[in-house]
């Protein structure tokens, strides 16, 4: 696919919109929604790579109140001809069709190629991709099982909701006093990870969430590995204009 002139393609992650309170949470959702207005005159796709909310279930004919900011103009922005991406993140992993349905929004479980004017990009959140990390890899699993869906939605809302939100809450705190610092190239999973894909095929792009650390980095001549922070505190975005990626930082 070919870029007209004068549209680009951008890309967004971890807004953990219900962390850590309503009140700041409704502060952090009105400024994406400003945000998703602002790029509407020339967006072609808008790609949001994960963890939209800090916890997310759909129960068969219920989704979690709260986020109608969002949803509805997300609605309202693929209703008017602009596809939008969303990768499952590790914090709302649990979708059962509601944003296909309803928001009409492609989801993706997986890491997914695209290419656009000649350029390859690998896009996906990743959490669970590198070495290392063997617990969380293996939760995963269990957590992406069909059996361990059910097992939750039998669960009364009320508790399985408010224990799911407990836990949600407890490891963003946890994490977010670490997830700032570079740890080198040799450490960051996703840079290793990155190299390896490298070594058996080509791309000019890896574009990733999860880290929670605006980060571009060159991996070599041709290929550059772009972590979009988040929207607690950074408030970055990427941004493909058809010749060139920019990591940016939005301000109201």
């Amino acid at each position: 696919m070919d870029i007209a002139p004068g549209k680009k393609i951008y890309f967004l992650s971890d807004f953990h919109l219900g962390m850590p309170d309503y009140s700041s949470s409704l502060v952090r959702e009105k400024k994406v929604v400003a945000f998703l207005e602002s790029i509407r005159h020339d967006a072609v796709e808008i790609f949001i790579v994960g963890d939209i909310f800090d916890f997310w279930y759909e129960y068969k004919t219920v989704v979690p109140k709260g986020f109608v900011r969002l949803l509805g103009k997300l609605a309202e922005i693929t209703d008017s001809g602009i596809p939008v991406h969303f990768f499952l993140g590790n914090h709302d992993m649990w979708m059962n069709g509601y944003f296909e349905k309803e928001l009409n929004i492609k989801v993706y479980p997986e890491p997914k190629i695209f290419e656009w004017n000649g350029k390859q990009f690998y896009v996906g959140h990743g959490d669970g991709l590198g070495p290392g990390d063997h617990k969380y890899k293996f939760l995963k699993k269990i957590f992406r099982s069909k059996f361990c869906q059910w097992l939750f939605g039998v669960m009364h809302p009320a508790m399985g909701m408010g224990l799911a939100n407990y836990f949600s809450k407890k490891s963003r705190v946890q994490t977010m006093k670490t997830d700032k610092k570079f740890l080198g190239e040799d450490k960051e999973f996703l840079i290793i990870f990155c190299r390896q894909v490298l070594a058996k095929q080509h791309y000019d792009y890896f574009i990733f969430g999860h880290r929670h650390l605006p980060l571009d980095f060159t991996l070599n001549s041709t290929s550059r590995y772009i972590n979009l922070g988040d929207w607690m505190r950074d408030f970055t975005y990427a941004v493909f204009d058809g010749n060139d990626m920019q990591l940016k930082k939005w301000e109201e």
